[in-house]
């Protein structure tokens, strides 16, 4: 059909795209939304580096595109902002914006604050954290809510206790052997997403440790992968299938004119209370 228009839904490349959580609840919120409104859906998959596919692909022609969900703009805001001047319809997911962009996102500062708030009435004062990739709004305002919670009660951040594991499992692995070697070795880890937490119950095994006598972990996502793990994580659940259903939706609403721009909408995020973490013992 030469006329038929579809939205576009753009996903960053990264490692295991194709079997990460977070873009499957995207694409499982979208898919949905776009069931209901009977709207096609293409799948652009973009580098994570280099956004100019963003004016020059035809999966963002004018001519065919209804619109554009950016699940993700790795920090990208210049091409954004030049993409917003071609005037087709977009929202921009996992991320907040004060200036007028349209977005839709949880609060990842307060919910770290949230975790570390948590830890630290546990009895853990010496607590690091494996931060996500820091060029993400995402990886920047989790690691932004663990240093204002710990500067909030007057806990020391040693250098040290602050690793990037870049939301991936490899450099998180070995984030969590940089942590768990320390001579001031921390009583507790917060991790920016379940993926690299994971990789922290497998280090701490391999060091002689249990989770969470030895070491309380908290992680991030809420991730299904996480009942695999030898006990179960505490975690922040977000809404991603609730933020790609909404974002189509709202897509949809601005293009019939029921919507005004700049929308901006802040979805709740739960910490998950389970068995990775405990009280801290005196010594």
């Amino acid at each position: 059909m030469p006329n038929a228009k579809f939205y576009t839904l753009v996903i960053p490349r990264f490692e295991d795209v194709f079997h990460s959580f977070f873009a499957s609840e995207v694409i499982k919120g979208v898919t949905a939304s776009a069931s209901r409104l009977k709207a096609d859906i293409l799948i652009h998959i973009t580098e994570r580096k280099s956004h100019g596919d963003w004016m020059t692909s035809e999966s963002f022609a004018s001519d065919y595109v209804k619109g554009v969900i950016f699940a993700d703009i790795d920090g990208d805001k210049k091409q954004l902002l030049e993409f917003s001047k071609r005037g087709i319809p977009y929202i921009v997911m996992n991320n907040y914006f004060s200036e007028d962009i349209n977005c839709i996102a949880i609060d990842n500062r307060k919910a770290a604050m949230d975790v570390v708030e948590y830890l630290i009435k546990l009895g853990h004062k010496k607590i690091a954290t494996i931060a996500g990739d820091l060029n993400t709004q995402a990886g920047e305002a989790r690691l932004e809510g663990y240093k204002q919670a710990m500067a909030k009660h007057g806990l020391e951040v040693p250098k040290e206790y602050v690793q990037e594991g870049f939301f991936l499992r490899t450099p998180a692995r070995g984030a969590a052997k940089n942590l768990l070697n320390l001579e001031a070795r921390p009583t507790a880890i917060f991790s920016a997403s379940d993926v690299m937490a994971l990789e922290v119950v497998d280090e701490a095994k391999s060091e002689g440790m249990r989770i969470p006598w030895d070491l309380s972990l908290v992680g991030f996502d809420d991730n299904p992968i996480a009942g695999y793990s030898p006990v179960r994580l505490t975690t922040v659940s977000q809404p991603i299938v609730e933020m790609g259903r909404l974002a189509l939706e709202k897509l949809n609403q601005m293009l019939l004119g029921k919507e005004r721009e700049p929308i901006k909408v802040v979805l709740p995020a739960k910490l998950i209370k389970r068995e990775s973490t405990l009280v801290l013992e005196k010594a």
